[in-house]
């Protein structure tokens, strides 16, 4: 198939079936120019499975910013993987080293710690359980840890899968949630919230006194369940959203929707975000791309 073909087929993907908006197609577009500027193609088949690894390659040696060559990598694969699902290439990108992390930029553990860390808790207690949905509905939408704790019964929509945040300067937001973590949300509810003393409060996270949990209280929980699944890493409650950010971006998501999930105020904090990948969070952006 020509490239310019394979590249209106893509777009019209994005326009119609993802609802993506024109200034953000353009944005890929340009992207993928570049690309294509480093790597010459005539057709997909002459595309290979190593073209990312050089174009990695070819962006460092222009000492462009990190910033930018996670864009132009999450376009880009974005672009080889539609590509593959449509079956216009019979190969799969080959994995390839990223760029380092910038200075200041937020600490990630692994895909596996992630895993070790939310299987910490003990779900055969009450507040197991509690702190074990807490971390998967963290993880599975990129909450502030402040959004989280201040969460209220009424603001969680299980039927639509949609959490209304209200979050810094009190500005609104709908996040998507799959499906896995909002088992533990209605299980937690029915079968463990039920028991707590102050199971008629407004807010949906309770300490065993029926009071909203506090900050500090939380910070400490991670820090022990970190132990507990032996990370080594000095985490905090806000790494799993740097977690969701960084395996959402990693997987090909668009930069304007996840700033939006993240509530981000500028496009610049949300691109800071690199390496990993996971499965896990994806039903959630797909259920965002599809409300778009």
């Amino acid at each position: 198939m020509k490239l310019d073909d394979a590249c209106d087929l893509y777009f019209q993907y994005l326009r119609v079936e993802k609802g993506v908006s024109n200034e953000t197609i353009r944005n890929y577009a340009y992207d993928l120019k570049q690309f294509f500027i480093a790597l010459p193609k005539q057709s997909t088949d002459d595309m290979l499975s190593t073209d990312i690894t050089d174009f990695v390659t070819i962006q460092m040696k222009n000492q462009l910013s990190v910033p930018t060559i996670l864009r132009r990598i999450s376009s880009t694969m974005n672009f080889y993987l539609f590509l593959e699902r449509e079956h216009i290439i019979d190969f799969v990108v080959k994995d390839f080293d990223r760029p380092r992390k910038m200075k200041n930029l937020p600490k990630i553990i692994s895909v596996e710690q992630v895993e070790d860390l939310l299987n910490a808790p003990d779900l055969s207690k009450d507040e197991g359980f509690r702190d074990r949905t807490m971390l998967e509905l963290m993880y599975c939408s990129g909450l502030r840890v402040s959004e989280l704790l201040s969460l209220k019964v009424k603001q969680i929509n299980l039927e639509k899968q949609i959490i209304d945040v209200i979050g810094k300067g009190n500005k609104q937001r709908k996040v998507p949630v799959g499906e896995y973590a909002l088992d533990f949300v209605k299980q937690y509810i029915e079968e463990h919230r039920i028991h707590n003393p102050g199971k008629k409060s407004n807010y949906l996270f309770l300490n065993r006194y029926g009071k909203p949990l506090s900050r500090q209280y939380f910070f400490l929980q991670i820090k022990k369940y970190a132990k507990e699944a032996g990370i080594e890493e000095d985490i905090s409650p806000h790494t799993l959203r740097h977690c969701f950010a960084t395996h959402m971006l990693e997987n090909g998501a668009e930069l304007r929707a996840l700033q939006e999930m993240l509530g981000h105020a500028n496009l610049s904090t949300t691109q800071i975000y690199t390496n990993i990948s996971t499965k896990r969070i994806l039903d959630a952006y797909d259920l965002f791309t599809k409300r778009k």
